[in-house]
């Protein structure tokens, strides 16, 4: 067994290391691996409503055989928290990715960083690979959130990876110490999955060849557009400074409204959206992404915003989603900027107060009606093509001839060029 110099220095300073595990194949290989070296070792999962979990605490019994405690931290109701902010928000990165990754990452992070605090550890362990997102979030996160606690990485200690090259030799080991896993064949499972009641990402396997198809993905949360039923449902959503407080008419708690609208929109085939996206490393990474109810109720906070928020606050908002969107994204939700960028736009989203009711059609969600939005800047009669009492459209005429002047300007300092652009490009 190739020696670890990590872990023997964690040995021979009696620190205690808390692995963040799921039960799965790493998860077992790491806690038993540290334990051969002479690591005290805790272990902690987090619940995050994770829908592909019959119940979370399987996890316990799953790492038992390893002869080690595990500790499942609740944590539903911060997922919950944060997901409304990311709708506020409307924080998508890559091809409208609602970014579940990347929120669960922050709502773990801090905590089983806090539970573990709590337990005398002083060593976090994580099962992220060299080579995406999630080493950099963990990271980060253990860092600003405490600098003094340590970060142990198993998939970048060079010991580990020559001793545990692939998934053979992890079931090997196991075996060799009478620890039974039951491993899903490649050939019924073409993907991995990371899931929370934010939603879900597929990638990895079958799917990072880009001959293959989406559909391979069997969703979770949901259905297929196609195989949603032939009927239109309309739901309707109260909004009250920016956040969800009802669905139908029934006041609901953030957890239970992130719950409802996962339901609503999984089943009309909501929120299956497809994305090569540009990874913190540089890389490009394919990922297949369910996300139901973040995408519903973004598409109704949406149709409140364009009621409320006039032209600059609309382009002010858009700045800060996109900006807000990479620093999730990136592993820097802590970072000063993400948090005032925030703060901004939970002002802007105060008047964004109404109902909204939308239909769902097979994967489409399209408006019915908003009402009771009573700062809401759109009137009837001044956006009107008929006669009303609204905008005097002779009152245009001083507006446009002050328009004129710079116009006429620019074209006579010879700015203006009205060739098109492609063909221009073409002769040059």
């Amino acid at each position: 067994m190739p020696a670890s110099d990590i872990l023997k220095q964690f040995a021979a300073d009696g620190v205690t290391v808390g692995i963040c595990v799921s039960g799965g194949l790493d998860s077992k290989t790491v806690a038993l691996r540290l334990q051969q070296d002479g690591c005290k070792v805790r272990c902690y999962t987090a619940d995050l409503g994770q829908p592909d979990e019959e119940n979370i605490d399987d996890v316990i019994t799953k790492m038992a055989p390893c002869g080690v405690e595990t500790v499942v931290v609740d944590l539903k109701d911060e997922m919950a928290e944060l997901a409304f902010e990311c709708i506020a928000c409307l924080a998508q990165y890559d091809g409208g990715y609602w970014q579940s990754t990347g929120l669960g990452r922050i709502v773990t992070a801090r905590g089983l960083l806090a539970a573990m605090k709590k337990d005398g550890c002083s060593v976090l362990s994580h099962g992220a690979t060299g080579r995406g997102n999630d080493q950099v979030r963990f990271e980060r996160y253990v860092n600003v959130l405490d600098p003094t606690f340590r970060v142990y990485a198993p998939w970048r200690d060079q010991a580990l990876l020559d001793e545990f090259p692939g998934r053979t030799q992890m079931l090997e080991f196991l075996h060799k110490h009478n620890i039974t896993h039951q491993i899903v064949s490649q050939a019924a499972k073409r993907y991995s999955t990371d899931a929370n009641i934010c939603g879900l990402s597929n990638e990895a396997e079958d799917l990072e060849s880009l001959e293959t198809p989406m559909s391979i993905v069997n969703p979770v949360m949901g259905v297929w557009p196609q195989q949603a039923p032939d009927a239109v449902e309309e739901v309707e959503f109260r909004f009250e400074k920016g956040r969800c407080v009802a669905i139908n008419g029934k006041t609901m708690t953030p957890l239970e409204v992130l719950d409802t609208a996962n339901k609503i929109g999984g089943r009309n085939g909501v929120g299956i959206s497809h994305a090569l996206e540009n990874r913190i490393l540089g890389t490009k990474s394919r990922g297949v992404y369910e996300a139901p109810g973040m995408a519903l109720l973004g598409h109704a906070i949406e149709y409140v915003y364009q009621a409320v928020l006039d032209r600059r606050a609309t382009g002010l908002f858009k700045y800060l989603s996109k900006h807000i969107s990479d620093q999730i994204y990136d592993g820097r939700y802590f970072d000063p900027s993400t948090r005032a960028a925030i703060g901004a736009v939970w002002d802007l989203a105060a008047p964004c107060i109404g109902t909204v009711k939308v239909g769902l059609y097979k994967g489409h969600v399209h408006f019915v009606s908003l009402t009771d939005v009573p700062h809401s800047i759109y009137f009837e009669e001044d956006a009107s093509m008929e006669a009303s009492s609204g905008l005097n459209p002779v009152s245009s005429q001083g507006f446009l001839e002050v328009s004129s002047v710079e116009a006429k300007a620019m074209a006579k300092s010879g700015l203006i060029d009205a060739t098109p652009v492609w063909k221009k490009r073409r002769t040059a």
